[in-house]
């Protein structure tokens, strides 16, 4: 099969969806790799290094969507590149359709294969290429939420951590999955005092278990979330559906009760974003104020990290790219129920439940179009 790998354009977008240890292992099974010039770069990988592991280099998207059976991405392809795609077209990548109706009217025009990073799941519920990046997105939340505390950017000049003498910041975390977990972790580390909250009492019991002395557990509710708001230095929305949107769980008039200066960070932006006053940022322009309150909401986070960011997706996605690449889509959906739950729309057609309800559009299931 012929891969193909573009340069990102979304804003501040710096990672790359295939490191050269990737292609080397895909070429060295008979695949051809066409990596577009300069797609590396941004995250430390030369033209030269992929070349070395046995990529093609050519000179344009054009040239990658023209030749490639299958487009291995991370961000979802942007208007100026619906073109590009043609029918039958393999795209992996991270879409979060439900987000975006353009998006999805666009890709079932194109009919094209759009299988999503954010819903390949495994048994039990874990989405192995969403951890990666939320572990990145959980750790970000919390240091960019510190940097914005800070009286410089307009935050409350509170160090998140404390001093001796002086209590610490009160950070809340909504949401005990990947990227609340590893957010009330970074922040416990950093000294802050924490609450996590969640609607999964056993989940919260497990984290119970793990947190440090400093982390607090608390069934999550618009009322247990009314109550602890007003105190909060720090608030960070990590709520998340399956391939849906998010749903709101901080409406405006909470945020009305927040102190001044505080600061937000709506991990969740991506997938439609869980704070009413919430709009998706850029690295370049993150955050703006909303009745004083810091709102950070940069929709893709981890794109500021993109050599620990890079690495750590690209370690997850492997896998699922050489399976799709031997076998073809067809084969590897029907063989791999890991992948199947991948299968977002095919072939002008929604597959996944989420998206079509997101939008009241008709949904297939995967089976009926593979027979």
């Amino acid at each position: 099969m012929n891969i193909g790998v573009v340069k990102e354009i979304k804003e501040d977008e710096y990672r790359v969806a295939l490191v050269p240890a990737g292609v080397e292992q895909l070429t060295s099974q008979s695949h051809q790799v066409l990596i577009e010039a300069g797609a590396g770069s941004a995250s430390g990988f030369s033209d030269e290094s992929y070349r070395e592991a046995g990529a093609v280099i050519v000179d344009s998207a054009a040239d990658v969507y023209q030749g490639a059976d299958m487009i291995v991405k991370v961000k979802e392809p942007l208007p100026q590149e619906y073109v590009l795609l043609r029918e039958g077209q393999i795209v992996f990548t991270y879409f979060h359709f439900a987000a975006s109706e353009q998006l999805a009217r666009a890709i079932m025009r194109s009919r094209c294969v759009a299988l999503a990073y954010e819903t390949i799941e495994k048994t039990g519920g874990l989405l192995p290429l969403l951890s990666p990046m939320s572990e990145v997105a959980g750790r970000m939340a919390v240091q960019q939420a510190a940097k914005y505390l800070e009286r410089e950017h307009g935050g409350r000049g509170v160090l998140l951590g404390g001093v001796p003498g002086v209590e610490p910041a009160v950070v809340m975390v909504i949401g005990g999955g990947v990227v609340g977990t590893h957010a009330a972790k970074f922040a416990a580390g950093l000294g802050a005092q924490v609450c996590i909250m969640d609607i999964n009492l056993e989940r919260l019991r497990y984290l119970s278990d793990i947190m440090p002395a400093n982390v607090i557990t608390l069934m999550s509710s618009p009322y247990a979330i009314r109550g602890l708001i007003k105190d909060a230095d720090v608030v960070i929305s990590a709520v998340l559906v399956h391939g849906g949107r998010a749903p709101t769980v901080i409406t405006a008039d909470m945020v009305r009760t927040m102190k001044r200066g505080a600061v937000v960070v709506d991990v969740a932006v991506d997938q439609g974003g869980s704070l009413e006053t919430s709009h998706p940022t850029t690295h370049e322009d993150p955050i703006y104020s909303v009745d004083g309150v810091i709102h950070y909401c940069v929709s893709n986070m981890p794109g500021a990290v993109p050599m620990t960011s890079t690495v750590a997706l690209t370690n997850a996605t492997l896998p699922y790219v050489v399976q799709i690449a031997d076998k073809g889509y067809r084969q590897a959906i029907l063989e791999n129920n890991e992948i199947r739950k991948g299968a977002n729309i095919i072939l002008g057609r929604i597959t996944y439940k989420n998206v079509a309800e997101a939008f009241g559009l008709p949904y297939t299931p995967v089976e009926e179009i593979l027979g």
